[in-house]
């Protein structure tokens, strides 16, 4: 008689376990399986058994839209114990007609990512706030400059650079768009915790013309 491995183990308190929420994040911030399998150091084995277990437990939410690992994309959620899902002011906020205060970061892609973050450190004076891979950040005057390494950066079907606005409110912001009609091809994410806590999420949608645009947020 075979065991069961779960027996005995108890129920987690959220629908998604902190592994799978890890998993829904970079799937929402549109990586590949491999990139998220080296991201969390797991094998791509791994990344698909989360998201077939994501899949099936989100799916059965009503309105929740997920039918797929592509349907994460516009899928709002987050764990219960985030302060993004524990805000409390979100009706102050409706009663409040800013939905952004600010460009928060620019990011552009360079060529050489060594030879970028020498320029613009050296060269032009920004201070540079960290390196991570092929990702540099800097700062000037309250905004961010983000460099990423892309090699075609050049060609002209690769986005060469997106506007973020830098928002106090992002679960509010972003419904506050969709209810004058914008459409978001990221939901609300967590793209990255700060070494005080300080979680960053962002989501994204287009311009008139089609282009890439950013809503930023820390909580």
């Amino acid at each position: 008689m075979s065991k069961n491995p779960n027996k005995g183990r108890p129920r987690h308190p959220d629908i998604l376990t902190p592994a799978e929420w890890r998993v829904v994040h970079l799937a929402q911030h549109g990586l590949t399986n491999q990139q998220m399998a080296d991201n969390l150091q797991v094998s791509i084995n791994a990344i698909k058994y989360h998201i077939n277990n994501v899949v099936g437990k989100l799916q059965v939410i009503p309105n929740s839209g997920v039918t797929d690992k592509k349907s994460l994309l516009k899928y709002l959620g987050a764990p219960k114990d985030s302060a993004f899902h524990m805000r409390k002011n979100m009706n102050q906020h409706l009663n409040s007609p800013t939905i952004v205060n600010s460009i928060g970061q620019v990011s552009r892609t360079v060529k050489d990512i060594e030879k970028s973050e020498a320029w613009y450190r050296d060269i032009l004076g920004l201070k540079h706030l960290y390196t991570y891979g092929k990702l540099a950040f800097f700062y000037i005057d309250g905004t961010r400059l983000f460099l990423s390494e892309a090699k075609d950066h050049q060609n002209e079907d690769k986005v060469e650079s997106i506007i973020y606005f830098q928002t106090n409110h992002i679960k509010e912001s972003y419904q506050l768009l969709i209810e004058k009609g914008v459409e978001f091809t990221h939901a609300p994410h967590k793209v990255h915790t700060h070494d005080d806590g300080k979680e960053e999420w962002m989501a994204f949608f287009n311009d008139l013309e089609g282009r890439p645009l950013g809503l930023m947020g820390q909580y």
